[in-house]
């Protein structure tokens, strides 16, 4: 069963919303506007959806009330059960839409990538993902700015930081934290064996300063030198900045930026998207159930993905999905895994509402 009392109150506040964008002190008011116009667009899906349920739900009472009249009954007895079957989907969907959603689903987003186990090539295979990220990046529209680049030789990645802008970019990214780990031929294998490496993406909501509370003597900075693939030098005006959380231990570097005001800003927001996500998940931790309605921890030591090249497949250990289509997940094309996880953490949390 849907919840109509709700769904009723929404309905009405989405006319409510339709009748004041009429108004001229609303059109004339950018932030008010504006606002009205992200609370319609939250709204408008559940509305449309719970209009299509009261149109069928009315259509299947008049094929009820037909079956009294022969020459209609075959008609109605026909269309019945599809109309039964359409409500069943529709009540699943406007349930999942009603779920609460996270507050940090709208939120610019820091991407991690750390090269781990298998040296050379878990550089290599860093690069790769970062690169099936950026693509992704690209077809969502999304805009992506490396904030800190560590590159190893070869044209690998030892650890990269993007900050990532765009609308949903959290809520569509959310789950690929973990440990991913390729099995392939590197270039550099005669024999041609199979190796296996791994590298870690850690996913983090964007922190406004006011979220997390940091003070200044919990802070060691060191000045350096930039840094490039090997160590080479490439930036002589020590702009890189080390920045270290004392009571966490959490260590930040950024030397993309040209100075050290720069770097610096850059380094204390990665430390805000570190902190944030560190508290969240002790929060979560204290929250048995809800912890164990997500599809993955999103801790990087969690292995959640096999990327097998030999055989053009990807698997998805959190949900046994398996996909031949290695290439075109490369590619970019990660929309199938997306929504695949989204669904099951959805699906989870509506078993945990209905046992609650």
């Amino acid at each position: 069963m849907i919840p109509l009392q709700k769904l009723e109150a929404l309905s009405a506040r989405f006319r409510e919303i339709e009748d004041l964008f009429c108004r001229p002190e609303i059109a004339t008011d950018s932030q008010r506007f504006t606002k009205l116009s992200c609370e319609r667009a939250e709204l408008a899906e559940v509305v449309d959806a719970f209009e299509q349920h009261r149109s069928l739900s009315r259509q299947l009472e008049e094929d009820r009330e037909a079956l009294d009249d022969p020459e209609l009954r075959d008609l109605a007895l026909e269309e019945i059960p599809e109309i039964e079957a359409e409500l069943e989907a529709l009540e699943e969907r406007i349930q999942r839409l009603l779920l609460p959603k996270d507050p940090n689903d709208e939120r610019n987003t820091l991407l991690e990538i750390r090269g781990g186990a298998g040296g050379e090539e878990a550089a290599l295979f860093a690069a790769d993902l970062f690169r099936m990220y950026t693509r992704f990046a690209e077809r969502q529209g999304w805009k992506m700015e490396v904030l800190t680049l560590s590159e190893a030789s070869a044209g690998g990645i030892k650890e990269v930081v993007a900050l990532i802008t765009g609308q949903g970019v959290y809520a569509k990214l959310r789950f690929e934290g973990g440990v991913h780990r390729v099995q392939r031929v590197p270039a550099t294998e005669s024999q041609g064996r199979i190796h296996t490496s791994a590298a870690t993406v850690a996913v983090l909501p964007e922190a406004a300063e006011g979220d997390v509370q940091i003070d200044e003597k919990d802070l060691q900075i060191t000045k350096t030198g930039a840094g490039g693939p090997g160590g080479q030098a490439v930036n002589t005006t020590n702009s890189a900045i080390n920045l270290k959380h004392i009571p966490t231990g959490i260590v930040v570097r950024s030397e993309e930026q040209r100075s050290q005001h720069q770097n610096l800003a850059r380094a204390m927001q990665i430390l805000r998207a570190k902190l944030l996500e560190q508290a969240e998940r002790e929060q979560a931790d204290a929250i048995g159930a809800e912890r164990r309605s997500m599809v993955g921890s999103g801790d990087r030591s969690e292995k959640i993905r096999t990327y097998n090249y030999p055989q053009n497949r990807v698997t998805d250990h959190r949900i046994q999905l398996t996909l031949h289509c290695l290439d075109r997940v490369m590619s970019g094309e990660l929309d199938e895994l997306v929504v695949a996880l989204r669904g099951h953490h959805q699906a989870a949390l509506l078993e945990a509402q209905a046992d609650s």
